[in-house]
């Protein structure tokens, strides 16, 4: 079975009709729109096959909550969340040393989105999250994510600190983001098979987890406030992974 999710906004159903036009099942306009813009979204949801309905804004207002839709609302049926046999899969498959991302109970969408597009231009390989006390892919995700919600491999597991040990003995170094670490990202070795550990908003990485990792890494703070967003940190340590691992590039 799959999950249906409302997605609102000009860009993120764009994205939605490149990377996966069969997921698209259901779409509202507005009525009154007639400019260029909606014109050549209108065209490539034809010619996807998706029937066009026409509606006042009060009515995509209702179907996205209130929310920013630019005129446009889809329903999008995507992949019901994989969990760890699909990952290890997954892993089993790829041809070079795997590079995952590792949220621990993010729960903000606007977060997650932010990470799962950071993540998928870093080339990372897959994105790890728990099912319980974590935002899934809902519609915010979709849009802030901007396609990468369809490109990059999301994997939601029922028991996090099990999905830790199975990497660790699959040869993956975990390196979590923690405070009070030691080291910077870039005084470590983040080559090889890697899975970079994130924390939660505020709370960081809860303690099994922070104890399933084989080293820190802290992000230096020069200035008055104490922490980054949680997506800059990821965002700041996938890149520190990428410069190190690509460094003939």
């Amino acid at each position: 079975m799959k999950a249906d999710e409302l997605i609102h906004g000009v860009h993120a159903v764009r994205a939605a009709l490149h990377y996966d036009p069969t997921g698209v099942v259901e779409v509202w306009v507005e009525c009154n729109r007639r400019d260029q813009r909606m014109g050549q979204l209108r065209d490539a949801l034809v010619r996807a096959g998706v029937r066009v309905q026409e509606v006042p804004r009060r009515e995509l207002d209702r179907l996205s909550d209130g929310a920013a839709h630019q005129g446009v609302v889809i329903r999008y049926r995507g992949p019901k969340p994989q969990g760890l046999d699909a990952l290890e899969g997954h892993l089993d498959a790829l041809d070079e040393p795997p590079f995952v991302l590792v949220l621990d109970q993010v729960q903000d969408p606007h977060n997650l989105g932010a990470c799962l597009r950071t993540a998928d231009a870093a080339g990372v390989h897959a994105v790890v999250a728990p099912r319980d006390r974590a935002v899934g892919l809902t519609a915010t995700v979709h849009k802030v994510a901007s396609g990468a919600t369809a490109s990059l491999a999301f994997f939601q597991v029922t028991n996090l600190a099990r999905t830790l040990e199975v990497l660790k003995r699959r040869g993956i170094w975990l390196a979590g983001a923690a405070a009070e670490a030691q080291h910077a990202p870039w005084a470590l070795d983040l080559t090889g098979p890697l899975a970079v550990v994130v924390g939660a908003e505020g709370s960081g990485l809860r303690r099994l987890t922070r104890e399933a990792c084989d080293f820190h890494a802290r992000i230096p703070m020069r200035g008055s406030v104490s922490s980054l967003n949680v997506s800059v940190a990821t965002g700041v340590i996938l890149y520190e992974a990428v410069r190190q691992r690509y460094r003939a590039e």
